[in-house]
This record gives C-alpha cells, structure tokens and sequence, in this order.
C-alpha cells in the first residue's frame, strides 16, 4: 500500500475514473477545466494506492482564516466502491492529518452532504465533529 500525490496526466486520468464516484455529474472537459484552476489555487489530490490500484483518493488545500486558523480542508474523499469498508479512507484521512500537521495546519475540516449518514458517522469515529451548517446560493 502506498499514498503519494497525484502529479502526472496518467494519475490525473485515474483521479477522474474515481471522483466521478462521488461527483457522479462531473463530465471530464470540466474536470479538465476545474482541476487546473484549483490546482493553481492550491488544491492537491493524494492518492492512497493498493498493489498499484488507485483505491482511495483526498482532494485537499491548505486555507488559513479567522475561525480555524491555518488548517487543511478536505474537498473530496472518496474510497472506490468494491473496496470500501477495508480501512483505505481510515489511512489517506489519517495521512493527510499528518500531512497537514507537518505543514504547520492547526485543524482539518470537510463538508459532507446532509444525505451522507453512512459518511458522518465514519468521520465521527475519527473524531471530526459537527460545527456548523454550510450554505451555498447559487449565483447564476
């Protein structure tokens, strides 16, 4: 088992393949589109990899601002359907707490769907807690 970062077109390929598990209307020109812009912001994708299938996968970015300070924010986790329940999402959340310590972050945070009670409660277990409520408008 290996985690490293999704750096080379190839790993960005098998970063789509997967994400589109959770982001189930995300069409690859707008990955292709969105991806780039992000990754100019900061946003990083981190691969957790088993005999050397991409099984797990964190789309993150370091953000700093005044209710939590420096600190990791998790955009994406997604472990691939045929290999959840096996500890994969447990490990990559687990390196990227490191990760993040190791780069000076205070927390880590995500948001999770009010649908996803199967997902708040495995965060829970890592001990994530439930702060605040996310509202989004769309602007269009």
């Amino acid at each position: 088992m290996e985690i490293r970062e999704a750096v080379s077109d190839e790993e960005w390929n098998q970063v789509y393949q997967l994400l589109i598990e959770l982001r189930t209307n995300l069409e690859e020109e707008t990955f292709k589109k969105l991806s780039k812009e992000m990754r100019a912001e900061g946003y990083r994708v981190f691969g957790l990899y088993d005999k050397k299938e991409l099984v797990s996968l964190a789309g993150v970015v370091i953000r700093t601002n005044f209710y939590a300070g420096r600190h990791v924010f998790i955009y994406d986790l997604v472990t691939k359907s045929s290999a959840r329940s096996k500890g994969y999402g447990r490990k990559l959340l687990q390196f990227i707490e490191q990760w993040g310590k190791e780069q000076g972050c205070e927390t880590a945070g995500l948001d999770s769907g009010l649908h996803r009670k199967d997902a708040h409660r495995f965060y829970e277990g890592l001990e994530y807690g439930k702060y605040s409520y996310a509202f989004r408008k769309n602007l269009r």
